[in-house]
């Protein structure tokens, strides 16, 4: 036997005793299994919260008016773009302050951008903490991304693109990270009890706030309601595409409730989460079936806008308890989100409050209902929820409002008449999303 050969063959019994201390020095399964898996579970989740973004793009495609959807699409991917950003440079560390930057003075975060994991960071010092900050980062900051795309959907066909990314800047790197400590962070609306599992006010009732606040300074598209009060319908230009945005939408959800369990260590975390998916989407059915109906009996035939919303405000109602309730119990509350829909939808044209894709309706009414839905199935009492949705509603209205209004004084909101009438897409892009059609 030559001596190569007999190299190779003793080679892995001279390894052995080295591998074995090696095993005997690095952590089992046990110790760190929770953060490999949690973190897991914030990324895959954080993955499919992001393409909500294409969701409300597609979405909001689709309700606009053709000479308006190039817009649309510029708002959707810089209102997502301008939100990872200002949330790693204000909004992470003003969210969740540690000790509490209301009581040590709330400048410093404003100067304390978010830092990431160590490269390399051994598997020991890992899991003492219960997930990577790199996934707890990014599953927080694509929460705030959405908020700030239900705004973009209630305002569209009128308002001037930068004057919404500024909106959208304050937004969300202040406004939201603000509020959202007072619960997620620790904060004092977390100690008095209130409980909102996934985000019903934290972020769907904030987005819609902010965005009711934004239509009644911006008013009405020019033609939606004539000069006796009635409602003249502006159809969108392509409800394959909102249907298709819907779907994608209901998709992310899974990973906008399922995540916010937040840990994934344990057989009973895996249970829960899997428990999560269930009931989120049977309040999305339940939500669509009875704006079906319901549009059906109402106006003699079914609505797709309304069936499309109704799954949306279903799954915005579910999303503050998506864990506790029974199947049926998801089916209920997901069905009076989808009554809330529709009518709250013609309530809004009452008060000439034009939202262009029924964001108000779904992101706010909704919410509250699911903020309120969880005294059914869960500890907080009715006291707590309406300080909570009390809380959120003022704060963020007021903000917003300002905000709004101070944009308008500096440098405009609203397109001029000729602009609006012609469509954005030319006069604010230069360009149109189907140019080979004429302006619908």
């Amino acid at each position: 036997m030559n001596s190569m050969l007999k190299y190779w063959l003793a080679a892995p019994l001279i390894a052995l005793p080295q591998l074995a201390l090696a095993q005997d020095a690095a952590p089992g399964f046990d110790e760190v299994g929770p953060y490999i898996m949690t973190t897991l579970l914030f990324c895959m989740a954080g993955f499919l919260v992001f393409f909500m973004a294409a969701g409300f793009a597609m979405l909001e495609g689709g309700l606009v008016r053709s000479k308006n959807v190039t817009m649309q699409m510029t708002k959707n991917i810089a209102l997502y773009s301008f939100a990872a950003i200002m949330y790693w440079l204000i909004g992470f560390n003003l969210m969740y302050p540690g000790d509490g930057w209301m009581v040590a003075g709330w400048v410093g975060p404003f100067f304390s951008t978010t830092v990431l994991d160590p490269v390399g960071v051994a598997a020991a010092d890992a899991a003492l903490d219960y997930a990577s900050i790199g996934s707890d980062f990014f599953f927080q900051l694509v929460f705030v991304a959405a908020t700030a795309s239900i705004v973009s959907g209630a305002l569209a066909e009128r308002i001037k693109l930068w004057p919404f990314l500024v909106f959208v800047i304050v937004l969300t790197g202040v406004l939201y990270p603000i509020s959202g400590s007072w619960q997620w962070g620790g904060g004092w609306l977390s100690e008095a009890g209130f409980s909102d599992f996934a985000g019903s006010t934290v972020v769907h009732s904030v987005g819609g706030w902010a965005a009711l606040a934004g239509a009644i300074v911006l008013g009405p598209r020019i033609g939606k309601y004539s000069k006796d009060g009635k409602v003249i319908p502006i159809p969108g230009s392509n409800l394959a595409l909102a249907t298709l945005g819907t779907f994608i939408l209901w998709l992310g959800w899974f990973g906008f409730n399922g995540g916010s369990q937040l840990a994934m260590g344990t057989v009973g975390d895996v249970s829960d989460v899997s428990r999560i998916f269930a009931n989120t989407n049977m309040a999305a059915a339940a939500g669509a079936v009875t704006a079906l109906i319901l549009t059906q009996a109402m106006y003699k035939k079914p609505d797709l806008t309304m069936v499309l919303n109704g799954a949306l405000a279903g799954l915005v109602s579910i999303t503050a308890e998506p864990l506790a309730p029974t199947l049926f119990g998801a089916l209920w509350i997901g069905a009076v989100g989808g009554v809330i829909v529709v009518f709250a939808v013609p309530l809004l044209d009452k008060f000439k409050i034009d939202d262009v894709v029924g964001a108000i309706p779904v992101h706010l009414f909704a919410g509250i209902w699911g903020t309120l839905a969880v005294i059914f199935y869960g500890d907080a009492s009715i006291g707590t929820q309406l300080t909570g949705i009390i809380a959120y509603g003022v704060f963020t209205f007021v903000a917003s409002l300002v905000l709004w209004f101070i944009i308008k004084a500096v440098m405009g909101l609203r397109v001029d008449e000729e602009t609006e009438i012609n469509g954005l897409d030319m006069a604010e892009m230069g360009m149109e999303a189907y140019p080979e059609f004429s302006k619908g």
